[in-house]
């Protein structure tokens, strides 16, 4: 079976699919790897560290896309600027594609690849069971991502971060608001607790306050059924209006006094809810901080801008993408790990691809499959965004 890395070409991704590492792994699981030339560089693996470990360095996009059985990687395909063609248009008809695909977000792509008939995995929609926790990439970035969004943090806000104490007198620790404790909320929790800050911490779903005291931190809690709440893949759910008026009201209570905030609510498939209006920025103390992990569905915050910081009534908003490209060494490291986790799990023999709709981990993360979209929410999406579009 060959596997074929192509370079990410989003313009702010410097992750890579696969490390040379665990090249040396597939080459050992009898696998052939073809890794395009350049393909680690912005991730500090050169190429030839990956012939090392057994790789073909290609420079030949159309062979490394037309010759592949398998393609993995990091972003989904997009249009290529430079060579005015889709990264899809590339992928051989019935190949298969790995990659954070969000195609609730991006059914279009979905469409393109479904037409070629490419059997396309999205990890983005892997199922929260422990039998997938070691290929969970989303858990893999957003501990990255809720560890960068405090180091910004304290590196944007006007005060300091730990209590200190000096001959001049004490300043006291910093006053940090997490709302959403997952993944990326938790290691918020933790990183700013190692900082020195008093920690709150907010989320819809009771189940997590045990995690949250754990840390160190305060709980806050809207009492929401955890039926509700959360989904049976473990996200969380989206919520009537006036659950998120709840929420406002409650979080105004502690955002006020706030020195930093740190939002990370996010609904799989849908926009960000907006928890932060204007008039709780009013509110805030001039000089601080928000830091918005949900701005990749448009923000928590009212006037989060993704890919910018803007500063509005005195509050600095933080809106960066894609926080692991950021650390691209460790987040490549990672997110290799949990995609040979995959492939594995798709091909024990490394020789063929297993498309079992029984298996609940490949059930899961299957989008499409011979000329048909088989997940049934993306499937739906698709059809009412052709039906929208007039298609």
């Amino acid at each position: 079976m060959r596997i074929g890395i192509p370079k990410e070409i989003l313009p702010e991704e410097r992750r890579v699919a696969v490390i040379p590492d665990t090249v040396a792994r597939m080459v050992k699981a009898g696998m052939e790897v073809w890794v395009e030339s350049g393909a680690g560089k912005r991730a500090y693996f050169s190429d030839e560290e990956y012939q090392r470990s057994g790789a073909r360095i290609e420079s030949r996009l159309e062979s490394l896309w037309g010759e592949a059985d398998v393609v993995l990687k990091v972003q989904r395909p997009i249009f290529d600027e430079t060579r005015k063609r889709h990264e899809a248009d590339l992928i051989r008809e019935k190949a298969t594609v790995i990659g954070l695909l969000f195609p609730m977000l991006y059914p279009e792509i979905i469409v393109k690849l479904n037409a070629r008939k490419v059997t396309a995995f999205s990890l983005d929609c892997l199922p929260r069971i422990a039998r997938a926790q070691s290929m969970d990439v989303l858990s893999s970035m957003s501990n990255i991502a809720g560890y960068k969004s405090v180091i910004m943090a304290a590196d944007a806000l006007k005060r300091l971060f730990p209590m200190m104490t000096t001959a001049a007198g004490t300043i006291p620790p910093a006053k940090v608001v997490v709302v959403g404790a997952g993944v990326a909320g938790l290691q918020a929790i933790a990183t700013a607790k190692r900082l020195g800050g008093v920690v709150t911490a907010f989320d819809t779903r009771p189940v997590v306050a045990e995690q949250v005291k754990s840390l160190g931190a305060e709980f806050v809690s809207l009492d929401v059924p955890h039926g509700q709440a959360e989904d049976a893949g473990g996200y969380a759910k989206e919520l009537p209006p006036e659950f998120y008026q709840k929420e406002q009201e409650i979080l105004r209570k502690h955002t006020k006094d706030a020195d930093v905030v740190i939002t990370s609510a996010l609904i799989p498939g849908r926009r960000a809810p907006i928890l932060i209006t204007e008039e709780m920025l009013r509110e805030m103390k001039p000089g601080s901080v928000i830091v918005d992990l949900a701005v990749e569905q448009k923000g928590n915050c009212t006037f989060s801008e993704p890919g910018n910081v803007v500063t509005h009534h005195e509050v600095t908003i933080i809106g960066t993408l894609n926080l692991p490209s950021r650390v691209p060494i460790h987040a490549s490291q990672l997110y290799a790990k949990n995609v040979l986790n995959f492939l594995n799990h798709l091909s024990p023999d490394g020789k063929s691809i297993r498309s079992d709709r029984n298996d609940e981990i490949i059930k899961g993360a299957l989008i499409t499959l011979n000329g048909e979209i088989v997940h049934p929410a993306v499937k739906e999406t698709a059809k009412s965004k052709a039906i929208a579009q007039g298609v």
